[in-house]
């Protein structure tokens, strides 16, 4: 979820982006999902200009497309398409755990346990939401582990385009169960300080995380 406090300090356009963001990534916003201007402008209470702006941004960077007739919509891809997305994003998350693991520091491992205790909290309550939202600040903190914001970036940019696909994976609260078990035995691969183990915890996670993700589209 975006910070509040970071939100103030920027201009509005970058507010909205950084919203519409969060919502597409944790998955609130379904692939196809056409975004209205005018809607939009009520919800941030703005007038069209930076939304506009906002939805300009994110159509540049491949999150949203333009909508049949007018407009623009959250982006749709085919199996195949999602398939390829999903193998590149699989190598740079095994990257960004090894790196970490490498670079860890008492301040980035406070914070990916923070993240992972938000994670278990949300899983524990059934809430979808909010697990969501956790789900995508946890993987978030191990991309700053890596000390290295080209590759965060990347990181990033894959986890934003396929949030709306991987969310369908979780139905129920087991689902959320099991995925915050993942998350702790990848927090201790990557806590080991071991680039091996990080990279095969990675592996792991993200094999059967996509598996179920692309079964779910």
């Amino acid at each position: 979820m975006s910070d509040p406090d970071e939100n103030r300090r920027r201009p509005l356009a970058r507010v909205i982006e950084a919203q519409l963001v969060d919502d597409i990534s944790a998955g609130v916003l379904a692939p196809g999902f056409r975004l209205d201007e005018a809607s939009l402008a009520k919800r941030f209470g703005a007038s069209r200009t930076p939304v506009r702006e906002a939805l300009s941004r994110l159509t540049a960077q491949g999150i949203l497309v333009p909508a049949e007739r007018r407009g623009v919509q959250i982006a749709e891809y085919s199996r195949e398409q999602l398939g390829q997305i999903f193998e590149a994003m699989h190598e740079i998350e095994i990257a960004c755990a090894r790196i970490a693991a490498q670079r860890l520091t008492l301040l980035t491992r406070m914070e990916i346990e923070t993240a992972q205790a938000a994670c278990v909290e949300a899983a524990e309550a059934g809430d979808r939401a909010a697990f969501l939202r956790a789900n995508e600040r946890f993987h978030q903190t191990i991309y700053r582990a890596t000390g290295n914001p080209y590759v965060a970036q990347l990181a990033a940019d894959f986890r934003r385009r396929t949030g709306p696909f991987r969310a369908k994976k979780f139905v129920n609260k087991a689902d959320l169960v099991l995925a915050a078990e993942a998350h702790e035995r990848l927090m201790q691969d990557i806590f080991t300080r071991n680039s091996d183990t990080a990279s095969d915890g990675m592996t792991a996670y993200m094999t059967q995380s996509l598996t179920k993700a692309l079964a779910a589209n």
